[in-house]
């Protein structure tokens, strides 16, 4: 049987950083972190990638400044790609890295490049006849293993669980709004069938802005109303950042994964993962 063919660079320029999963970063970390004379590391690729001194300075208390690194540029340039990467790791003669995790980076930039082939296209409100019944011709509908019910000024957060939780081994289908929902759709029905019908779970981004939101605040009610059991068996509330205001009185007696407590990051996704598919 022929082998597959790899990805070379320049396919590889186009292919966003979102690719790479957690155990491909796990393992730049481990050769970028030391301090070391002989190596360049982590400090000379986020020089490469135009972060200056302070901010370096900044990285340098991390316990991870190479993911912190790799996290952040992934947000901030529009030219981070996974062939971005190879070159600046080549510019830095780490050929050492490039023998070593050029398998995994291929790899993963399959995986993502079919993935991104199979996603449905946005969701639509079903077609209703004269009569208020379902259309019977309308597409079976996507189900997804969690609801994500946020703010827009939390979008970072939640653009970091799809990375966490979508493109590395835990493989999740979350339903995001804002990515998965066609623009003209119903607010109200269409939020109401995904959550009731179509998403096992629901996670809950609290935060200052949440407290404001109105269609937060209908989301997380109507959650909450499905019936018996259902705060425990739905709904999964996350704290991801301090807060000024008091948490809401509507998820007091249920359990929080709360993200600002330093004790739990270091497991707290694969924790967020286990309750999304218990």
């Amino acid at each position: 049987m022929a082998c597959e063919s790899s990805m070379d660079e320049a396919a590889m320029s186009s292919i966003p950083m979102v690719a790479l999963n957690y155990n491909t970063r796990h393992r730049l970390s481990l050769y970028l972190n030391p301090d070391t004379v002989v190596a360049a590391g982590w400090t000379l690729l986020a020089e490469e990638m135009d972060y200056g001194y302070l901010e370096i300075r900044n990285f340098e208390r991390l316990p991870n400044p190479t993911l912190a690194v790799l996290e952040d540029w992934e947000k901030k340039c529009p030219k981070a790609t996974v062939g971005r990467l190879l070159e600046l790791l080549r510019k830095m003669e780490r050929h050492d890295i490039l023998t070593d995790i050029t398998p995994l980076i291929d790899s993963d930039c399959k995986k993502y490049l079919k993935k991104q082939q199979s996603v449905p296209p946005p969701l639509q409100v079903a077609t209703v006849d004269s009569s208020g019944g379902v259309d019977s011709s309308a597409q079976i509908p996507e189900n997804f293993d969690a609801f994500i019910c946020y703010c827009p000024q939390d979008i970072k957060f939640v653009q970091e669980m799809i990375s966490r939780l979508e493109q590395t081994e835990h493989r999740l289908k979350l339903c995001v709004f804002d990515r998965d929902v066609l623009p003209g759709t119903c607010l109200w029905s269409i939020t109401s069938e995904l959550i009731e019908n179509r998403c096992r779970k629901m996670v809950v981004v609290i935060s200052d802005d949440y407290l404001d939101s109105p269609e937060c605040d209908f989301q997380t009610k109507f959650a909450l109303s499905l019936g018996p059991g259902a705060r425990e068996r739905r709904l999964i509330p996350i704290k991801y950042k301090p807060m000024k205001r008091p948490f809401p009185s509507i998820l007091r007696f249920i359990t929080v994964c709360d993200y600002t407590n330093p004790h739990i990051k270091g497991w707290f996704w694969d924790r967020l993962a286990k309750a999304l598919t218990k």
